[in-house]
């Protein structure tokens, strides 16, 4: 299983070499040593010398010259008053071992998705999409550019939810890129709508960012059914695979059973979970984020109780969650995640909106995209309330959550 975040860990700084008093009074730090062969020559007229001499990488001080050239006793450097002129480069002389100092583990970039696994998720994006993308694409089956053709797409993108705003947005966009490639060919119309489509989208493309606090506060809010709480578990899945410790926070005690699934989730991925039989959202929110900072966990998700905008004293409560969360952290939380049902369509920019005015919200998780006829409400986003989007759902397992790239999304949505 893949990474797919980004994890920032400061690199450890390298200490300098401890430098030789120039008095003498103190030893000199031990330093490492290399192996180098002796040439045939010097061993044949040294035979004490035919083994490696054993060089000090740093001499301890400057050593007076001998008399006289006498073999090089091991461990010991040998230094002269004047630079002698280097020897010509020897057959037998070996070079010196070449030394490779690894980076830290934790400096190293999260490992990349393996491409077998992106590629059948990608099919399944567009499979999922393919209600959608349909109806757009059979708009360019004609044999001529010309306003009747527009006016077939801007239905199209309507009907796929894209939100008038957006359409606009798009049709200008693509009638200047059919203009400045100066193309007659509908086909090659569908391809510069896939790249308008793409930098449309391309502000909503981010990545979640784990290690610049510890631990990282993230607060889960969404709908009833729009799969929050599965959400929660494939992203603590793929969290505690990349070697990040989690602690789950079962705040939604409002909805019957969530306490319990979370605990599954948490018992299969084998991360901790704070949870009340019954208790205040706020109060298990706040154990949970002061039990992540005493027990050093990088990350504490906090599963927040399903609600609709429209419920505004619910609404009222999940303030009251994050009030009290930046009591037992007053930078928390450090994303406030909404997940979203792909199939809402417009209903989704509606519950971006009053989900974004109660919580400020940072990133958006976007499920249930396969199969769905409404897949352009991401533009709507885009262009209305450009929320990034971490991550998309398109299906049940576990690999079906993945992060969201612009351009794949587009050229999927117009496969």
């Amino acid at each position: 299983m893949f990474s797919f975040f980004k994890k920032k860990t400061p690199v450890p700084a390298v200490p300098p070499a401890p430098l030789a008093d120039p008095a003498g009074d103190a030893p000199a730090a031990a330093v490492p040593v290399v192996a180098i062969p002796v040439p045939a020559a010097e061993a044949a007229a040294h035979p004490k010398a035919a083994g490696p001499v054993v060089a000090a990488a740093e001499s301890a001080g400057p050593v007076a010259p001998p008399p006289a050239p006498v073999p090089v006793p091991d461990s010991v450097t040998e230094r002269t008053p004047t630079p002698a002129p280097a020897p010509a480069p020897s057959p037998a002389m070996a070079p010196p071992p070449e030394i490779v100092v690894p980076a830290p583990a934790e400096a190293l970039p999260p490992a990349a998705a393996p491409a077998t696994e992106r590629k059948g998720w990608l099919d399944k994006l567009k499979l999922g999409l393919r209600k959608t993308g349909s109806s757009i694409a059979t708009v360019f089956t004609g044999t001529k550019i010309d306003d009747a053709l527009y006016e077939e797409l801007e239905t199209a993108l309507l009907l796929a939810d894209t939100g008038v705003k957006a359409t606009d947005y798009l049709l200008a966009d693509l009638k200047r890129r059919v203009k400045e490639a100066r193309t007659t060919d509908p086909g090659a119309v569908k391809g510069l709508l896939a790249e308008a489509i793409a930098a449309l989208l391309m502000p909503l493309q981010r990545s979640l960012v784990i290690g610049e606090h510890r631990p990282t506060v993230i607060m889960v809010a969404g709908v009833n059914g729009a799969g929050k709480t599965t959400s929660i578990g494939k992203l603590t899945s793929h969290l505690a695979s990349s070697g990040a410790t989690v602690l789950l926070a079962a705040a939604d005690t409002f909805r019957a059973a969530a306490r319990e699934q979370l605990a599954i989730w948490a018992d299969r991925n084998t991360v901790e979970i704070i949870s009340q039989q019954g208790g205040d959202p706020a109060a298990v929110s706040f154990d949970a984020v002061s039990a992540g900072r005493a027990r050093g966990r990088d990350v504490v998700l906090v599963d927040t109780a399903g609600r609709l905008p429209t419920q505004l004293h619910l609404m009222e409560e999940l303030k009251k969650i994050k009030r009290v969360v930046q009591k037992a952290d007053p930078t928390a939380p450090h994303e406030v995640l909404l997940v979203i049902d792909g199939n809402t369509g417009q209903n989704a920019l509606a519950q971006v909106r009053a989900f974004d005015e109660a919580l400020a919200l940072t990133g958006l998780v976007i499920t249930k995209l396969d199969g769905t006829a409404k897949g352009g409400v991401l533009c709507a986003i885009a262009r209305e309330k450009p929320v990034p989007v971490y991550f998309i759902g398109v299906g049940e397992k576990l690999e079906d959550l993945q992060t969201f790239n612009a351009r794949e999304f587009a050229q999927a949505l117009l496969s």
